[in-house]
């Protein structure tokens, strides 16, 4: 059995989070990814009955979203050069 595991970083929160979506109901926050997958064995054992967590494999995939926005003003986007004075 393996076990898909997303890691996502609440910057509100300054914590990781995580979700599968092959085992509902594993939910949980660490201050670390290292915390985090310390918490993960002990997680899935409770949630899947215990003959098949037995050599349950689960991977950890962490992922980042940044959005930012920038607007360019008609100088930036076109730098005046000494030609066009």
């Amino acid at each position: 059995m393996v076990i898909l595991i997303r890691a996502t970083w609440d910057d509100e929160a300054k914590v990781w989070t995580t979700e599968s979506p092959d085992l509902p109901g594993l939910v949980t926050e660490a201050e670390s990814l290292d915390a985090l997958d310390a918490k993960l064995p002990a997680l899935i054992h409770d949630l899947i009955d215990g003959d098949e967590s037995e050599g349950a494999e689960y991977v950890l995939a962490s992922f980042s979203k940044r959005v930012s926005r920038s607007s360019r003003t008609a100088e930036q986007s076109h730098p005046q050069t000494e030609a066009d004075t």
